[in-house]
């Protein structure tokens, strides 16, 4: 979490919109071996709980049951040139949403893992253009095989701390400048966050 308490925000409601809006994240954890992370999709509960699914053979899985975990969720971001300020005499910077999650992490059971699969499908299948795909189009044998092959997990949140650092030091002009440069430079979804959570 950037250190700047100008970055940080209590909205809980736009932390966890950014969250399901990513659904992606990173989990971390120290194993003996070190310092490791996986990447995984992500689902946040209504009841304060964030779930998600590693390979069984993944480096992590054998320890995450029981232990706390931090999982990263890396919203929209983007490079700041100085051009778009109004005094160029200055230097770059980087525009950007994340979020630290914290929490005691529990394995799922079978039953509980496909439910969160089947509630990932859905939404994701959801945001696709087209005529939609089941998971009922797999065959019952080929689900069965490869749902044992992942693990689920879910974390109890005990910690969230986002970093929202979208310009805020600026004048409400030069962060508009900014946003336009975002948005005409391949980064119109920051450009909308920036400009959604204006202050």
């Amino acid at each position: 979490m950037h250190p700047n308490p100008l970055f940080r925000t209590e909205d809980r409601a736009l932390i966890e919109r950014l969250v399901e809006q990513v659904g992606f994240g990173m989990v971390f954890l120290t194993i003996p071996d070190g310092p490791r992370v996986a990447h995984t999709p992500i689902l946040m509960t209504s009841d304060n709980r964030l779930q998600f699914h590693l390979a069984r053979h993944n480096a992590l899985s054998p320890h995450l049951d029981g232990a706390q975990a931090l999982v990263t969720v890396n919203g929209p971001d983007g490079y700041v040139s100085p051009r778009w300020y109004d005094n160029r005499d200055t230097v770059p910077t980087w525009d950007y949403a994340a979020v630290e999650i914290e929490g005691n992490v529990r394995a799922m059971t079978y039953a509980e893992l496909e439910q969160f699969l089947h509630a990932v499908i859905e939404k994701h299948e959801e945001r696709i253009a087209g005529e939609r795909w089941e998971a009922t189009e797999t065959n019952a044998q080929l689900w069965d095989r490869l749902a044992k092959g992942i693990t689920g997990f879910e974390m109890t949140i005990t910690a969230l701390r986002p970093t929202l650092k979208l310009s805020q030091k600026k004048s409400p002009e030069e962060r508009q400048r900014i946003a336009n440069g975002h948005a005409e430079n391949g980064s119109g979804d920051l450009a909308e966050f920036m400009m959604g959570i204006a202050r």
